[in-house]
């Protein structure tokens, strides 16, 4: 990586992490599961990128089209079909292409991959081989030297499920870019990151993005103002120890195991089981650990839980973990 480690307007945590400067050698690939999560959460970044002359490319991952209240909104509709939710697919892809021009991104910059919106899981445990190298020819073709994906702590599921789907795809890579996190929904358990600070030009600029977002702003402007508002923090993906004997974070109720499924995937296979046939093994101390054969392809390796009832809250109870 052809990047010089020093300190670029940024505010370290205790831990000293920083980012490389950047430079006209600099080229920042950003994943954004949904339209606005560039501007969102990296609006600065993208700035400061650009403006020492670097290159960036957005790859984002669905057209944001299941987003049925401000949709009912604005178009005065209840019911909403295949056809309303493609249309305002169409129209949020107009709303990002005119908030990278307020970042100084060209189009060309911008590659959709078309997944489902709310739909990011399913890809992901159902044709994850083939979503993995789609999202790995997309780096290759870009050979970025810094990525900026959502963090696996974020709880909205096409985030967190974005994060292990990138992590697949870098795998495959033989020089590896720095690897960054980006937090919308939830909270990061991590002590190790770096905050991006904006120049209040930059600050003004990222605003002025975030506006191009109309359909968002419709019903959810404070929301978003106060999300795009927040200091731009980052925290430096490292693989994990190699073990196949992690215990699990998570210890659910008795009551509540009939109804979770299990899932584990690597960059080779995906396997889901219900709580109760999953090779699960107790240790002394209450924790459940997975009892598996080494990943076939090497690489990293993940865990979700989840419960199988449907719900009307969108977010994840339990989420990913990396074992």
């Amino acid at each position: 990586m052809a990047l010089t480690a020093a300190a670029v307007s940024v505010r370290p945590s205790s831990s000293t992490l920083k980012l490389p400067a950047f430079s006209a050698q600099t080229r920042l690939l950003v994943i954004a599961p949904h339209p606005d999560d560039e501007t969102i959460a990296n609006g600065v970044l993208i700035q400061r990128v650009r403006a020492a002359g670097g290159e960036v490319k957005l790859v984002l991952l669905t057209a944001g089209e299941n987003n049925p209240w401000p949709q009912r909104w604005l178009e005065r509709r209840l019911w909403i079909g295949a056809a309303d939710r493609q249309r305002w697919g169409q129209r949020r892809h107009i709303e990002l292409r005119q908030a990278l021009q307020q970042l100084a991104v060209p189009s060309a910059a911008l590659q959709t991959l078309e997944w489902p919106d709310m739909g990011v899981t399913d890809v992901l445990l159902h044709s994850g081989s083939r979503a993995v190298e789609e999202l790995a020819a997309a780096i290759r073709a870009f050979c970025p030297n810094i990525v900026a994906m959502p963090s696996m702590d974020d709880r909205h599921p096409d985030h967190g499920s974005a994060y292990v789907l990138t992590r697949l795809a870098l795998a495959s890579l033989s020089d590896a870019p720095l690897q960054l996190a980006y937090l919308i929904h939830g909270h990061s358990a991590h002590e190790r990151f770096v905050d991006m600070i904006g120049t209040p030009e930059q600050s003004a600029t990222k605003l002025q993005a975030l506006n191009a977002h109309h359909s968002q702003m419709a019903l959810s402007g404070s929301r978003m103002r106060r999300l795009a508002g927040r200091v731009e923090r980052y925290t430096q993906v490292l693989p994990a120890s190699p073990t196949s004997r992690d215990a699990l974070p998570w210890r659910p109720p008795t009551w509540l195991r009939p109804l979770l499924r299990l899932s584990v995937v690597d960059r080779s296979s995906v396997q889901t089981w219900p709580w109760s046939r999953a090779p699960l093994q107790r240790d002394g101390e209450g924790r459940y650990r997975l009892e598996l054969p080494d990943a076939a392809a090497g690489g990293p390796r993940f865990a979700r839980l989840a419960c199988a009832l449907p719900s009307l809250w969108i977010f994840d109870r339990w989420g990913w973990c990396e074992i």
